[in-house]
């Protein structure tokens, strides 16, 4: 059955646009409005028939459903994305349609793409329910895994994390919904960030030349970390790697020159790069001391995976401008997955502007999202070589 009939045949009055336009308008960068969408969320899966249940992390809803037989010779998919939001002006969870168009607070980071997302899982079990071992979905497991906390600061304690680890969430291959152009990014940068001191020379205000301004020096040594020798290296997906000076804090008092600057460097690195390099790079820099830093390696993923090559195929299906694999600039939850072992890419839909004034994502990706990944589920059976399994949904793990 084509992709396209099988959407149709289960028509719903709420789809991938109207399900997003319904998530803009929780404000999910608090946590109360995190914890009414995703009791919404819950409420939409099992009015389809597809049992949800919800895991508290930190005070916050974790969701997560599974279809397919229980078997441990069924390749399993997970799907994930996130709820969260980073804040935004009042009149951006008013969801507005130009064209082709949703504006929104998390049109495209990535409530437009969890949208599609939902409707696909929709899709899947509607599949498996109504056609059994006569579908080749019948030979695959997918687990959903919606969280709260993906564009949290809270690095190390993060849902996806955690659900990994404790073997929650286990599989064969994940794709986490970040948006992507409709593209396949098998690679992402990784992340340094580095909290550092400028150490100077305090005066009083009126005679600034009696002292060394901590302040002033902090932003000539952002200068010079971008002129560093790592700074111009690159990959086969990458140029270079980004640096952006994210905070700044010096100063005790109007009427002194700042003895002490604390700055905050993010660094995303390319694959092949050392961070413990570009570290002692920066600690070369006279009168500079690091605080603190953060790492998180690249995320790889070979071109040549069955399942990175079943979803680039499913995703050229839906027309021109798609599947292609590429390199992405920012990090994502991809990389709990990929630190256990198992293979995670970003896939999500097209747009522009996530966290700023202007956020969008194109209504007619989002369609194309939708039938890519029920395509892509339909064809793992067979790109993976695993024997259709009959059988009813499976429990919760």
């Amino acid at each position: 059955m084509a992709t396209a009939a099988v959407t149709a045949a289960y028509p719903d009055a709420m789809d991938e646009r109207l399900l997003t336009e319904r998530l803009v308008g929780y404000d999910t960068s608090a946590s109360a409005g995190l914890r009414a969408a995703g009791g919404f969320v819950k409420g939409w899966l099992e009015s389809h028939g597809i049992d949800a249940w919800e895991r508290d992390h930190d005070g916050l809803p974790v969701l997560l459903a599974t279809i397919g037989p229980e078997d441990p010779a069924v390749p399993t998919v997970i799907l994930h994305g996130h709820l969260d939001v980073v804040p935004g002006h009042p009149d951006q969870f008013t969801p507005e349609r130009d064209g082709d168009r949703l504006y929104g607070r998390g049109t495209y980071d990535m409530k437009g793409g969890l949208s599609a997302m939902l409707c696909a899982f929709r899709d899947c079990a509607a599949e498996m329910r109504d056609l059994g071992a006569r579908s080749p979905m019948a030979g695959v497991r997918v687990q959903l895994v919606v969280v709260p906390d993906e564009e949290s600061e809270q690095v190390d304690r993060r849902s996806t994390d955690a659900l990994v680890k404790d073997g929650t969430l286990r599989g064969d291959f994940a794709i986490t919904g970040e948006p992507t152009e409709l593209q396949i990014g098998v690679q992402a940068k990784g992340v340094l960030a580095v909290r550092l001191a400028v150490h100077g020379v305090s005066a009083h205000g009126s005679t600034p030349w009696l002292g060394d301004n901590a302040a002033l020096k902090a932003f000539d040594v952002f200068r010079r970390i971008e002129t560093l020798p790592f700074s111009r290296q690159s990959s086969d997906l990458y140029d270079r790697p980004s640096i952006n000076l994210a905070r700044i804090h010096g100063g005790d008092a109007f009427n002194m020159v700042p003895d002490r600057c604390e700055i905050t460097v993010d660094i995303r690195f390319v694959p092949g790069q050392d961070p413990m390099e570009i570290l002692r790079q920066i600690r070369a820099i006279p009168d500079v001391e690091v605080l603190k830093f953060l790492e998180r390696a690249p995320a790889i993923v070979s071109r040549s995976n069955p399942f990175v090559v079943a979803l680039r195929d499913a995703v050229a299906g839906t027309g021109e401008g798609a599947g292609m694999a590429v390199g992405r600039d920012g990090a994502s939850d991809a990389f709990a997955f990929l630190e256990a072992g198992i293979p995670a890419v970003e896939f999500g839909p097209s747009g522009n502007g996530h966290h700023g004034p202007e956020e969008w994502v194109s209504v007619e990706s989002l369609a194309r999202y939708r039938r890519a990944l029920v395509a892509f589920v339909r064809s793992i059976p067979a790109a993976v070589g695993a024997e259709p399994v009959g059988g009813p949904a499976a429990p919760r793990p």
